[in-house]
């Protein structure tokens, strides 16, 4: 199959058992073929962990899961220096660590202290890490998932705004509907009974990866009108000096993006108009995007904070604002 088949097949099949969560689902694929990693950030229990097992399940790869602990250490991510004895003699060898997989669970990556989570997100922006002066590579399929909870503070340690800036998108996960949820527990009951009966589900067709660095292949020669790059910089610098847009605005933002989000929303943006047959981007494909990558990178001031606006509301005044190219 082809590069559009095989992610075409991927989405198919991880919506056979993460049911009600399309939108999570697209935006971790988009995530995959942009070559970026991702920041899950959902209430307990709204099939994060599942989703991310799911994706590694139906790709031909390695998953690791990483649990984040207070009492983590750095060394027990990268891994370390072991002592060995070779030909009668003591010799050091690299053992590696969790972190040397194809797709990297990071749960509750906000229980970890600042050394532990600075560990792995210099393996998510070198693609590498050094132990005892050697450095050594990641695989060239390496995506890191995250996954945070939103409302349980006591014993967590929130990432630093320069950290978040790392994750390629932000992705928000809600409740699925009432219907999808029947469907939810139909599943759930069906697994019970295959288990219970010693059945396996079916054999799913597992993608190489192979298919994604062509599919990625094919993304980098997607067309992107100067127009369109322009519409990118307008949102970003809307962020930064929102005063030139609106009163409003202005009160409600303390720090915009960084250059790094408009590089996110570009390659998000071709990622999407592939995804969706055109072999160009459209001021649409932009704004499908623009909310997972820039939610994450805006500081809101005490005002908005103190007038209950979140990032997103935020974002929906800018591209208010600014002006859709023809």
């Amino acid at each position: 199959m082809n590069a559009k088949e095989a992610v075409a097949t991927l989405q198919a099949q991880m919506e056979t058992s993460i049911i009600g969560q399309r939108e999570l689902i697209r935006q971790m694929i988009v995530g995959l073929l942009a070559n970026g990693h991702l920041l899950l950030e959902s209430l307990p229990g709204l099939a994060k962990t599942r989703a991310v097992k799911s994706m590694a399940r139906n790709l031909d790869t390695e998953m690791r899961r990483i649990q984040f602990t207070p009492d983590l250490l750095p060394s027990d991510i990268t891994g370390t220096e072991v002592l060995h004895q070779k030909d009668g003699q003591n010799v050091f060898q690299f053992q590696p660590g969790p972190i040397f997989g194809n797709v990297i669970l990071a749960d509750e990556i906000n229980r970890a202290p600042a050394k532990v989570q600075a560990a792995l997100l210099e393996a998510m922006e070198e693609r590498q890490i050094t132990v005892a002066g050697t450095t050594h590579k990641m695989p060239d399929l390496f995506i890191v998932m995250a996954t945070q909870n939103p409302i349980e503070q006591e014993g967590t340690y929130p990432l630093p705004e320069a950290q978040l800036d790392r994750f390629l998108m932000k992705v928000l996960v809600d409740y699925p509907d009432k219907d999808s949820e029947v469907s939810v527990l139909e599943l759930v009951r069906s697994e019970e009974v295959g288990a219970s009966q010693g059945s396996g589900a079916e054999q799913a067709t597992r993608i190489a990866p192979a298919s994604v660095f062509e599919a990625r292949g094919e993304i980098h020669g997607m067309h992107v009108a100067p127009a369109i790059e322009q519409y990118i910089m307008a949102l970003v610098d809307a962020t930064r000096h929102p005063a030139n847009y609106d009163k409003t605005l202005a009160t409600w933002i303390q720090v915009g993006s960084s250059p790094r989000g408009g590089i996110a929303l570009e390659r998000t943006s071709r990622v999407h108009a592939w995804l969706e047959g055109r072999d160009h981007v459209t001021p649409d494909d932009v704004r499908a995007m623009v909310h997972p990558v820039l939610r994450h990178r805006l500081i809101l001031s005490y005002d908005a904070s103190a007038e209950g606006i979140h990032a997103d509301q935020v974002i929906d005044k800018i591209l208010e604002l600014v002006a859709v190219p023809a």
